[in-house]
């Protein structure tokens, strides 16, 4: 595996993104839209409590905020991480089964204003097309989250590129970090407890400290990713992709603030939404890829991670209210009577075919009492390579979520600079000026 590694970081090592113009625009869109789920997620009172705790136990000159406590580059991946995924609306990339980008930007942002925003794109491209080669390869074993995992082998990419170390050393930064990768549980998800925002932060975290350690002398044996899946996941890892192509060109934006698998039946069932009269609805069957069902089959869920991951939630708050944000998580709405109705009508049946195709997509079936019957399928949503996100959608959910923390002024002027600073700006230091003396 460490070959096809190392030809994957030869290529992306010196890469010109002027000569890929579709791929760097898609990397200011991610970090756009990164950014603007981590103003948002820092809304959260128990994010806001964390990087206070972080601040006040470890003080550091990083700011999350331009008037916010000050942290170490440690800490602050792990706030900053943590924020991005808090209301379940950032990035993802189906064939790594995950989110490659949030824990390489989180570690990658503490040491961003020493870069200039070519240097931080390149990074964090090459960062991410490990991370989603890693995803791809590395797959989990039942009862696992992917979140606290291979990601953090992305991370370390990012990183080790990010402090000029060169290709050897990168793919070296990368075995560091799978000599140690945990073993993330899918279980908080199911319980509805918020550990599980925690392990992006964690990935983001042993990103830094491997790219730092090889910077330092640190050595890793070769073949650490494959002895990982030996002994980590039972099972040897699928073959490396070194195809040259550009995974991040891949990546997936979310319009709702929910997991992507819910997405699909959300959008039929706001398809659907005004046609129907809500209080005839009898049945309503739900048919999807199987995958959805494994991560996403929470039942009533009675917190809003819970319901983030749930199916018949995000179908019922679709039909109910026509928006899937993070509004429809807060009281009164989260149990309103007629929302909590429409979710117990909802049955998941598992769609065979799309299962088989490994395709995702949606078939909605609604009945009412009068007899009348309706019926949506869905199979892209926007954001999917074959329903792209626009720039105009991005630029409004990134101003929408920055609402509350910014004058939109201010969240305008942070809009344009990340999707038009040239690359030889240094767009970053509007948000974090430079103070650190080191990058880590």
């Amino acid at each position: 595996m460490d070959t096809q590694l190392l030809s994957v970081v030869k290529r992306l090592h010196a890469l010109d993104l002027n000569a890929h113009p579709a791929l760097q625009t898609h990397a200011r869109w991610l970090v756009l839209d990164t950014l603007g789920c981590i103003v948002a997620g820092l809304r959260a009172a128990p994010v806001a409590e964390l990087a206070q705790r972080a601040a006040a136990a470890d003080p550091g000159s990083f700011r999350l905020m331009p008037d916010g406590p000050g942290l170490s580059a440690g800490n602050a991946a792990l706030v900053l991480a943590m924020a991005a995924c808090w209301d379940e609306a950032c990035e993802g990339h189906a064939g790594a089964h995950g989110r490659p980008g949030v824990a390489a930007l989180a570690a990658l942002l503490p040491m961003a204003s020493r870069l200039t925003y070519g240097q931080f794109l390149q990074s964090f491209v090459l960062g991410y097309e490990v991370g989603a080669r890693m995803g791809a390869s590395l797959r989990i074993n039942p009862g696992m989250h992917v979140d606290g995992n291979w990601p953090a082998l992305g991370a370390a990419a990012a990183v080790a590129h990010a402090l000029g170390l060169t290709p050897e050393p990168i793919v070296q930064a990368v075995n560091v970090a799978a000599c140690q990768l945990p073993m993330s549980l899918y279980w908080p998800v199911r319980s509805g407890d918020t550990a599980r925002n925690t392990y992006l932060g964690h990935a983001a975290q042993l990103g830094q400290s491997a790219a730092l350690a090889v910077s330092s002398g640190i050595t890793a044996p070769a073949g650490a990713v494959a002895e990982y899946a030996r002994v980590g996941l039972g099972k040897p890892p699928v073959a490396l992709d070194d195809a040259p192509d550009f995974q991040l060109l891949k990546a997936y934006f979310k319009p709702y603030a929910a997991v992507r698998h819910v997405h699909y039946g959300a959008l039929a069932a706001h398809a659907l939404r005004a046609a129907i009269d809500l209080d005839t609805v009898d049945s309503v069957v739900l048919q999807i890829y199987e995958e959805a069902t494994i991560y996403c089959g929470n039942r009533a869920p009675q917190t809003p991670l819970q319901a983030q991951f749930s199916l018949s939630f995000g179908l019922a708050a679709m039909l109910r209210w026509g928006r899937l944000d993070p509004w429809v998580y807060r009281e009164p709405q989260f149990q309103d009577p007629a929302l909590r109705a429409l979710e117990a009508k909802v049955q998941v049946q598992v769609d065979a075919v799309w299962t088989q195709q490994q395709k995702r997509g949606a078939r909605l079936l609604i009945e009412c009492r009068d007899g009348a019957r309706y019926e949506h399928e869905i199979t892209a949503v926007p954001g999917d390579a074959q329903m792209p996100f626009s720039e105009d959608a991005l630029r409004n959910k990134f101003l929408s979520y920055c609402e509350g923390s910014l004058p939109a002024a201010q969240a305008a002027d942070w809009a344009r600079q990340l999707l038009q600073a040239p690359l030889d700006a240094h767009p970053f230091p509007f948000w974090n000026p430079p103070k650190e003396k080191t990058p880590c």
